[in-house]
């Protein structure tokens, strides 16, 4: 059997880039659109402002999000996804369905914004 950590693993890869605490969330709110980071913030208030400027400057890093400065004050910051960022949706909506039979078959009704072929609204 082959030791995903000493080889080049196509999983390993995905989960570096997306595997972040809010990494996913955040691709699936910038699906739907540019966000500036205060509505991200109101759309993953579990996170930090330090946690949330952490993760997002990961993804833009990794190429899977453009962040896009406008010199006016006060500053004012987009964030969209990247093609490459683009390709990562039916990951997510892969997950969404995944997590949504996982937690309907353990009797949980899913309520939150992440509804199939509904990615990344508000």
């Amino acid at each position: 059997m082959n030791d995903c950590n000493k080889t080049n693993c196509p999983v390993v890869a995905t989960l570096n880039m997306i595997g972040g605490k809010y990494k996913a969330l955040i691709l699936w709110h910038l699906v739907g659109g540019i966000k500036r980071f205060g509505q991200l913030r109101k759309l993953i208030p579990q996170a930090t402002q330090k946690m949330l400027t952490q993760q997002l400057r990961e993804l833009e890093d990794d190429s899977l999000i453009i962040r896009t400065v406008y010199p006016v004050v006060p500053p004012k910051v987009e964030y969209q996804l990247s093609e490459l960022g683009k390709s990562i949706t039916p990951i997510l909506e892969a997950m969404c369905s995944w997590g949504t039979g996982y937690m309907k078959s353990n009797g949980i009704e899913p309520n939150c914004f992440m509804t199939e072929g509904n990615p990344g609204t508000d």
